[in-house]
């Protein structure tokens, strides 16, 4: 029965080969670089007294962007203050902010996976929805289009449109930035409204249970001045 044991066991361990690895590869070795995009765009929730952290590969000589959006809190005091960091492949921090949006913009200097964290241990009794847009771009080519025009030679004509391609795409994208930052607020502002309306209709709910009730106890108490005790003897 004991081998038996082991050996389900070791068919049911995973084996080392077959899993990704999430760090650049050095020398000539003929596995894939395991890499996500260079851009990301969501809403994550942060639980009541705790911290959510996301990583993000970047090369060297790139510039390193996020933005975030506190678009809703709940518990009793309801901040909507969240600190969020960046750090470095090494373990540096790079950037804070401890506000209800912010952003954090650099350039990076290492290649590795750069740290960002979102923690809420402030509001300890309610949780956090927070929208993210963080990423890295480069400026010109990258570094296999580079590789490419060192092998051949481009003429006069296809260098200018190439030029004119990339500057276009970096406007894009750069527009791309700014479409995702006004979703942010439009989001936390649709959030906040939606909020005050519910505020409001109970409030007036209560206030009109109130005005209600204090009227049949001012009718109430007014009958009472003008009632006539029975008289004992009859009046003449």
């Amino acid at each position: 029965s004991s081998m038996w044991l082991w050996l389900l066991l070791a068919l049911g361990l995973p084996s080392p080969a077959g899993c990704p690895r999430t760090e650049p590869l050095g020398g000539s070795s003929a596995e894939p670089l395991f890499r996500g995009a260079d851009r990301y765009d969501f809403a994550v929730i942060v639980p009541a007294g705790s911290a959510e952290c996301f990583w993000q590969f970047a090369r060297q000589s790139g510039n390193f962007f996020f933005s975030y959006e506190v678009q809703r809190a709940s518990g009793v005091a309801s901040s909507r203050h969240v600190l969020a960091t960046v750090s470095g492949p090494s373990g540096s921090r790079l950037g804070s902010s401890q506000h209800v949006r912010g952003q954090i913009n650099f350039p990076t200097k290492e290649t590795g996976f750069y740290q960002l964290c979102l923690d809420n241990q402030q509001n300890r009794f309610g949780f956090m929805q927070v929208y993210l847009n963080f990423g890295v771009y480069y400026q010109g080519v990258d570094t296999e289009q580079e590789q490419h025009q060192d092998k051949k030679q481009i003429n006069d004509t296809l260098e200018a449109i190439e030029v004119s391609v990339h500057k276009l795409h970096s406007h894009i994208f750069h527009m791309w930035r700014f479409y995702n930052f006004a979703r942010m607020r439009k989001g936390a502002d649709s959030f906040l409204l939606e909020s005050n309306y519910h505020y409001v209709n109970c409030w007036s709910l209560a206030q009109s249970g109130v005005i209600l009730l204090s009227g049949a106890l001012q009718l109430y108490f007014l009958k009472r001045l003008f009632a006539v005790p029975p008289a004992s003897r009859p009046r003449c």
